[in-house]
């Protein structure tokens, strides 16, 4: 599905893609073409880390799996060659500098993150990039097609079937992401998800 609207383009930073739920929620909505989804693979290897640290359960090869069934469903989602831009950039910590790079160089319009104070706006501003918190940006998506977006919802816990998850606990889960302006308005779709 092709939209109008498909040259909007938004990075996914690290700390969004490491809770399975919410990464499997922006991976749907990435496939609406609502928008373009973008995230490099320094990226990819900071989540993959911080979740095998804290998951001892779970393999390399298992998230590598992830990550490239990732890029294998989202139409030129790689960014590269924004090395060169990180030495000239200034942020809160300095580690977060390839974040804002990449976005810098695949021209996105919001990096979704957890770390908004890591992301100034003054700082950011200077190159027409905003930080979103997750919530403030799929909560967004409902402005521009709430349908597409509940279908991708729909899609996502259909694809939960090991158990399967009711609608409630699975807007539950969401919720507990930290989505809660977001699990309002699919309230109002519980029957469509």
């Amino acid at each position: 599905m092709e939209s109008s609207l498909s040259y909007f383009t938004a990075l996914y930073d690290a700390n969004v893609l490491y809770p399975a739920p919410l990464r499997d929620l922006l991976m749907h909505l990435a496939m609406t073409g609502l928008f373009r989804a973008k995230w490099s693979n320094e990226i990819h290897e900071e989540w993959i880390r911080s979740v095998l640290k804290d998951r001892e359960d779970l393999t390399r090869q298992q998230l590598e799996r992830t990550r490239d069934l990732m890029n294998e469903h989202v139409l030129d989602c790689v960014v590269e060659s924004y090395e060169s831009i990180i030495p000239s950039l200034t942020l809160p910590d300095e580690n977060d500098r390839h974040v804002l790079a990449a976005a810098i160089r695949c021209k996105a319009d919001v990096i979704v993150t957890f770390n908004l104070k890591d992301f100034p706006k003054s700082e950011l501003g200077k190159f027409d990039v905003e930080p979103q918190h997750p919530d403030e940006f799929v909560h967004n998506m409902f402005d521009l097609n709430a349908i597409a977006v509940a279908e991708a919802v729909k899609r996502q816990r259909a694809s939960l079937r090991n158990p399967p998850i009711d609608v409630h606990e699975f807007l539950a889960t969401l919720e507990n992401q930290g989505l809660v302006k977001t699990v309002d308005e699919l309230r109002k779709y519980a029957n469509l998800i």
